[in-house]
């Protein structure tokens, strides 16, 4: 495996993020129109006009500063699933969610951000988790995790120390899951202090990223735009992130419950509980 991305490509890759959504997230947020929404069948699975923008502007933007480097987007797979494996065979790509958090953001929730990845032979190399309200981001790479701020500010991140479940706090997609697995949930999780759903991957592993949570579960289906992102943040700031079958996080894997946690401790704790989803 070759090193992570160097150091001028991650700048063109975070310019590239920014500029889309300065140019094309930003100024859609609260001015969709009726006609700019529609749903990807799921009445809850929202794309906008900003996402296709975004998406667009963003691989446009790589692909001509870095020529060769395969990007691919949720929103180019939802066109064309077979462009789905690449995601794990190709030797190195850029996996993009342009508009992370579609829900909100159609809804005029300001919890929706970009999320950026590049990865090699299914493992997470790079990460950008984007705030575009903000303009900052959670940069992560192998073995370290950073908060980075509109003026280069930058202040390593580090999980959650807290191991009670009565102090803790999790996020959980529980529409994402039946009927029966729903109430398993809502019992086996029942002493934890709080558990919800941002209905965003982007913060909710920023959150844990910077310690203001302690794990986040996946839906059955992991997408690697969601998560790739988020596993390698939460990794580099000191935390797990595995399947609960205990099988490493594989951008190849297209099924599964995938549980990011602040320690390992609170990943047993909690895998422990879920034991049924497995």
């Amino acid at each position: 495996m070759s090193a992570p991305p160097s150091l001028s490509d991650r700048a063109i890759m975070i310019a590239a993020v920014r500029d889309a959504a300065r140019a094309e997230i930003m100024p859609r947020f609260r001015t969709l129109a009726a006609g700019d929404v529609r749903s990807k069948g799921d009445p809850s699975d929202l794309v906008t006009v900003a996402d296709i923008a975004a998406e667009a502007r963003i691989a446009h933007d790589i692909g001509a500063a870095l020529p060769g480097l395969l990007v691919v987007g949720e929103e180019a797979v939802a066109a064309d699933p077979a462009l789905r494996p690449s995601l794990a065979s190709a030797a190195r790509v850029v996996i993009v969610d342009p508009v992370d958090g579609t829900w909100n953001f159609a809804k005029g929730l300001a919890v929706f951000g970009v999320i950026l990845a590049v990865a090699e032979g299914g493992q997470p190399q790079f990460g950008m988790l984007y705030d575009p309200v903000m303009d900052d981001w959670v940069e992560a790479g192998p073995g370290a995790t950073w908060f980075v701020t509109a003026d280069g500010s930058r202040v390593p991140l580090t999980t959650s120390a807290e191991t009670l479940p009565e102090r803790m706090t999790g996020y959980v997609p529980t529409g994402l899951f039946n009927a029966d697995h729903r109430m398993a949930l809502a019992t086996a999780l029942a002493d934890v202090r709080r558990v919800h759903s941002l209905r965003c991957s982007c913060h909710e592993y920023r959150m844990l990223a910077q310690g203001h949570a302690e794990f986040c579960l996946s839906g059955p289906t992991p997408h690697p735009w969601d998560h790739a992102a988020g596993v390698l943040a939460v990794q580099g700031a000191g935390g797990v992130a595995r399947f609960l079958d205990g099988a490493p996080y594989d951008t190849a894997r297209e099924t599964g419950i995938l549980l990011s946690a602040s320690s390992e401790t609170v990943w047993r704790e909690i895998a422990q509980r879920l034991d049924f989803l497995a």
